[in-house]
């Protein structure tokens, strides 16, 4: 059986009493597992990333974070977790070493641990020819990577991450990605990762959570879920333009779609149309996105839990 790295079970949070900013999430993050919490701005992300990591109170329900209650043991729950948000600020006037060096010390890091631990970051983040400038020198790119920097210090057993490659260029968050993938697979670091960046999520997350207006609408693999919003794999193959293929839906430049159960029978598909003295001049297996998924979920406001 797979250990668990957070579980939340009913997991529950108002501010006012009546309105829920999260209600009854139950989910299962597995160790070492990029996990995608995905929804629309007001979902409800923020809100469980703070109740996880110990910063509110739920109104019900519970969550841990490595077998450690995120409410009543949360200062143990600190110094395993790493947590980069949109709001996670460092120091403008102190270069980018002095504000490593300083979240280190503040993780119990003495020196000369402490510096050598931002020097090794920097050099991860590659931003060791700027170790030296002022902060509020870097571009919005090389700040972003400094705050995943000051994450990373305390080499944390599990990190939060809130669109860790926002305003990246393409380069940028592709190095990002690379750590983040790294991180999980080499380190057997755990990543719950809060983005909108939905191409990039389906390439590092293995299972994924759509919340929208606090409530859980599905949650489980890009198989899974796409299955639960009866969105299937298709098989499309070109044909000459005379031909008509029964079964199939017309596309554009000579191509036809059909649904596939499994991808398993394409080869049979493709021997029967062979058979049916048809010409495959090309044929290929395309899967549902994360997108396509994504927003069927949000749009029917409907879901179920699939694991």
């Amino acid at each position: 059986m797979e250990e668990l790295a957070i579980q939340t079970d009913r997991l529950s949070k108002t501010y006012d009493g009546s309105n829920y900013a999260l209600r009854d999430l139950s989910i299962d993050v597995r160790q070492g597992e990029v996990f995608g919490f995905l929804g629309p701005n007001g979902a409800g992300k923020t809100t469980t990333v703070k109740l996880l990591n110990g910063l509110l109170k739920p109104n019900g329900g519970s969550c841990s974070v490595m077998g450690l209650s995120s409410t009543l043991r949360s200062p143990e729950v600190h110094r395993i977790c790493g947590t980069m948000t949109e709001s996670s600020k460092m120091y403008g006037q102190m270069t980018g070493m002095e504000n490593l060096i300083f979240f280190a010390e503040t993780s119990d890091i003495a020196m000369p641990k402490a510096k050598e631990r931002a020097e090794e970051l920097l050099k991860r983040m590659d931003l060791w020819d700027a170790r030296d400038k002022r902060l509020g020198a870097y571009s919005t790119g090389m700040a972003q990577r400094l705050s995943l920097a000051r994450t990373l210090v305390g080499n944390p057993r599990i990190l939060f991450l809130d669109e860790p490659t926002s305003g990246l260029d393409p380069e940028s968050a592709k190095s990002v990605n690379s750590l983040i993938d790294s991180l999980a697979r080499d380190e057997g670091v755990t990543v719950f990762l809060c983005t909108h960046q939905l191409r990039y999520a389906q390439d590092l997350c293995e299972r994924y959570a759509i919340i929208e207006k606090g409530k859980l609408l599905v949650s489980g693999s890009i198989e899974s879920i796409a299955k639960g919003a009866r969105i299937f794999i298709k098989a499309a193959v070109r044909v000459p333009d005379r031909d008509q293929l029964e079964g199939f839906e017309r596309d554009s430049g000579g191509w036809w779609k059909t649904d596939l159960l499994r991808e398993e029978d394409m080869p049979r598909l493709l021997k029967k149309l062979v058979t049916d003295g048809h010409d495959i001049y090309e044929a290929k297996i395309l899967k549902p996105t994360l997108e396509d998924v994504y927003f069927q979920y949000v749009r029917s406001g409907n879901g179920e839990v699939l694991q």
